[in-house]
């Protein structure tokens, strides 16, 4: 096939053949041929946890699928379907998600595959929406997967990596729809937020921070709050706005979601970025780490004392809370985190030089990375983060015993070595 890239450019897929199939049996054809398959997505992912050798197979030309359960309050829908798509088709019905991740551009089943997440110290990452789903296993035959009727593996099956096979449907649990203020504040001092860390953090039903780690201070403030009330002029020291404000501050806010406290549907503020305008930057790269909410405060000094460091590769850091959860591959599990997120200029080899500094300084706190983002910690060192990685081994062995859904990324960061 021509070489196809990931979104952000850095990465060259290396499989022979892209598929688009058109119906669930084609899907089922093409997995039980293959030697070796993997999902694609919309490519948000930075590194190869998505790619293979052989067969990569897009999902969107499947049908679309959107089955809304009022009574049970779930709603089942495909999985080449992006969160903006769903959400809109939600909203029409008086319904809604409890949270959305900073782009409503990615799919939701990558999204829950690598445990992306929304904010919120009440909310859980994305794949804790999930009580169900379908998927093509190794063999080609469809398998079906509850919270009900599964619960002692659908733990392990939700964030999956791709290992298990290719899922085909997701089932959501929703909510009432819900009107979200967005106000964004700007100039918080460090000493507010590593003396008030907790009460920042829970001023709003999500709130995200946003940094280059130098100075006096942090720099930006965003609240979306699920309620009228003015949060006020001002925030433990920073001010509020007078104007829309990009994350990015030379950067327009044309592309960014309606702020200065305008109340709007929640699928137009949990987002950072309208649906309507290409994501984020567009020219970047992305790493992740997820820390302790014991720790956070003290892990947020430690980076800021590597950050003269830091600063010239970086366009943004982003700070968010996300609740604990008990999936076996999230790294939430088990704890409630904050999630220290940077977005690097283009420039991989000044980013793949920082980042063991990066890692070696998060260290001490059990930093987990985002599965789909740029890391460089040793496959040892991130299966000792996980209390039910051997468990998941033993599913993933177990469902695909003779490693069709098995790449170089899990071989190296979930397989032991034979």
């Amino acid at each position: 096939m021509n070489r196809e890239l990931n979104w952000a450019g850095n990465l060259e897929y290396g499989a022979a053949r892209l598929r688009h199939p058109e119906s669930i049996e084609g899907l089922q054809e093409i997995v039980a041929r293959a030697r070796h398959v993997k999902a694609l997505g919309t490519r948000h992912s930075f590194n190869n946890i998505a790619d293979t050798d052989a067969d990569l197979v897009c999902l969107d030309r499947l049908p679309p699928v959107f089955d809304l359960d009022r009574e049970r309050f779930r709603v089942t829908i495909d999985a080449g379907a992006r969160y903006g798509r769903v959400a809109r088709a939600l909203h029409s019905h008086g319904f809604a998600l409890p949270n959305l991740a900073s782009l409503p551009h990615i799919s939701v089943a990558g999204a829950c595959a690598t445990a992306t997440h929304g904010s919120g110290d009440r909310n859980g990452c994305l794949a804790t929406s999930v009580c169900g789903l379908e998927m093509v296993t190794a063999n080609g035959d469809l398998a079906r997967f509850s919270r009900e009727q599964d619960a002692d593996l659908f733990d392990g099956v939700v964030v999956a990596l791709g290992a298990l096979g290719v899922v085909t449907t997701l089932t959501l649990e929703v909510i009432p729809g819900f009107e979200v203020r967005q106000d964004v504040y700007t100039d918080l001092p460090v000493t507010a937020l590593e003396t008030c860390f907790d009460e920042i953090m829970s001023s709003a039903y999500s709130v995200s921070l946003f940094t280059n780690w130098r100075g006096d201070s942090v720099g930006q403030v965003w609240l979306k709050s699920a309620r009228e009330s003015d949060p006020g002029p001002s925030l433990f020291g920073a001010v509020r706005a007078s104007d829309g404000i990009h994350p990015i501050v030379e950067m327009s806010a044309e592309n960014c979601t309606a702020q200065m406290g305008v109340p709007g549907p929640w699928h137009e503020r949990l987002p950072h970025f309208r649906m309507e305008f290409t994501p984020s930057c567009g020219e970047e790269l992305q790493s992740e780490y997820l820390v302790p909410r014991t720790t956070a405060v003290e892990a947020l000094r430690t980076v800021r004392e590597i950050g003269d460091q830091i600063a010239p590769i970086l366009l943004i850091s982003e700070i968010r809370s996300i609740a604990a959860d008990h999936l076996w591959l999230s790294p939430f599990h088990d704890r409630d985190s904050i999630a220290i997120h940077f977005t690097w200029r283009k420039n991989c080899p000044a980013v793949e030089a920082l980042l063991p500094k990066t890692e070696e300084a998060l260290a001490p706190f059990d930093a987990r990375p985002h599965w789909g983002k740029l890391f460089t910690m040793q496959p040892n060192r991130i299966r000792a983060l996980y209390p039910r990685m051997d468990d998941f081994r033993r599913l993933m062995r177990s469902m695909d015993p003779d490693g069709k859904f098995r790449n170089a990324f899990l071989d190296r960061y979930i397989v032991l070595p034979e």
